[in-house]
């Protein structure tokens, strides 16, 4: 067993053969089965598939506080596999890359902790803590959603995010919000539009508006967003009708302590003012809310609300182990993920201490001939080993 969790052939192989599993959100049932044989072969002590479908495991040691190494099972289709010079789920290793989907977003990674993790079961009477890692389902659609489900299981005093980051240490994100905005109109031909009330007319004065808000910023995570992402009059195609209503959907990034409320009221501050200058105008502003079937066949379903989260450089669990991998040569560069992770529900919404460290570019999500260095995963096997060891020897996990 020591000869298998330590060999890193054994690593690539296995990252290989999850690529060649397809496994977008709702399509992770062959990819959970995967990850809990493998660590019941690599001989965790509890492994399990829960209600909606994450596969986790354990390694008991001998304290009472748990680590929590967790990334994500699911990831997005491929739309046009001939885009590709290689095949997306052949897991193709060339020029010191692996490539497929999922290679970098984020099925190395998510590897890589478990082949460092099981690396300490021969040595888990020494463990100062329990070990779990998780791979977890729908992060794609609902980050964090699925991760609460895994919390409440394991009650982790830390979580170590994998999504990449280039080998830094990440001590934050921008969390995100789907706004959806709709004005209202009256139907008319538009032969006579003066008998009719315009929506896009209305929502065009929404979108004036909008553009002159002055968001939030922090300085280490940089200024929030609102983007304006879809836009849709009804009926459509019009066809000599006048639309009688107009929906747009915003990405909102959020930053740290922004919530519903807060990001809500510009918005009906701007209807308010609309309305005061023409009393016709009609809009309604809304969080989206959406559901979603696991493989499980349990619905998982939640307003599209994910908090920002950053903690302090200075915090016991960051230094504690940026100290102890400086004494060995390895300097973690502090960073913050510039996209959402679930993270987002740990330390957003729950508190618990969190910190990313991924390898791979946050570049390489999502592209065609999507791929990650095998250098980077070699390193992040090794580190998160290391980070294992720093949070069993030390107090840093609250």
């Amino acid at each position: 067993m020591n000869n298998l969790v330590n060999n890193l052939d054994n690593l690539l192989d296995s990252c290989r053969e999850i690529i060649n599993i397809p496994s977008e959100s709702g399509n992770e049932k062959k990819a959970a089965s995967y990850l809990a044989k493998l660590m019941k072969k690599l001989g965790y002590d509890r492994v399990w598939i829960d209600r909606y479908g994450n596969a986790v495991g354990i390694i008991i040691g001998n304290g009472g506080k748990t680590v929590l190494l967790q990334g994500h099972l699911d990831t997005v289709g491929v739309e046009d596999p001939s885009l590709w010079q290689v095949d997306p789920y052949a897991g193709i290793i060339k020029d010191g890359r692996l490539y497929g989907r999922g290679a970098s977003d984020m099925k190395a990674a998510l590897l890589a902790m478990i082949y460092a993790a099981a690396a300490f079961i021969p040595h888990k009477d020494t463990l100062n803590v329990n070990i779990a890692v998780a791979g977890v389902v729908h992060e794609e659609d609902f980050e964090g959603v699925a991760q609460g489900e895994v919390l409440d299981q394991v009650k982790p005093n830390l979580v170590i995010l994998g999504e990449a980051s280039q080998l830094k240490l990440c001590i934050g994100q921008k969390g995100r919000a789907e706004l959806e905005l709709i004005t209202y109109g009256k139907s008319a031909h538009s032969a006579r539009p003066e008998s009719g009330l315009n929506a896009v007319t209305m929502m065009i004065k929404v979108l004036q508006e909008i553009e002159k808000l002055e968001l939030p910023e922090d300085k280490f995570l940089g200024k929030a967003i609102l983007e304006l992402t879809d836009i849709h009059s009804f009926p459509y195609p019009g066809r000599s009708v006048i639309p009688e209503k107009c929906t747009t959907t915003f990405d909102r990034r959020l930053l740290p302590g922004e919530t519903e409320s807060s990001v809500l009221e510009p918005v009906l501050e701007i209807f308010a003012k609309i309305k005061n200058q023409d009393q016709c105008f009609q809009g309604t502003v809304r969080i989206v809310e959406a559901e979603a079937k696991c493989y499980t066949g349990e619905k998982i379903a939640g307003k599209r609300f994910f908090p920002g989260w950053i903690f302090s450089e200075d915090s016991p669990f960051i230094q504690g182990p940026v100290r102890e991998l400086k004494k060995k040569g390895i300097e973690l560069e502090l960073s913050s993920y510039s996209f959402c992770t679930d993270g987002s529900q740990s330390a957003g919404v729950r508190g618990i201490p969190t910190v990313g460290f991924g390898p791979s570019h946050e570049n390489l999500a999502h592209i065609v001939d999507e791929y990650i260095e095998l250098d980077q995963l070699e390193k992040a096997y090794q580190v998160y080993q290391l980070l294992i060891k720093s949070f069993s020897r030390g107090n840093y996990h609250g």
